[in-house]
């Protein structure tokens, strides 16, 4: 189940239309993430899906990782983490 239109989360209107337009165009994107242990990681991949889940809301990638918004720090080299609740 996509999303994408009724996301309830505090991620600001300018990042979520980014994460739309990278999806619709499958555009190879760098995300910046805190993975569960703590550690920083980056991936290069494109986003597959948008969603929410138990009031959670999720970037899915291309090879399938899953992550929560609250743990993207950075999405191509722009800080997203201040526009997050």
């Amino acid at each position: 189940m996509t999303a994408s239109d009724n996301l309830n989360s505090a991620t600001s209107g300018q990042i979520l239309d980014r994460l739309r337009e990278y999806e619709f165009k499958a555009q190879l994107v760098e995300v910046v993430y805190r993975d569960g242990a703590g550690q920083i990681c980056t991936v290069h991949d494109v986003v597959r899906d948008i969603f929410s889940r138990a009031g959670q809301d999720f970037i899915l990638l291309g090879r399938g990782t899953m992550l929560p918004f609250d743990r993207v720090l950075m999405l191509e080299g722009q800080p997203i983490s201040s526009a997050l609740g």
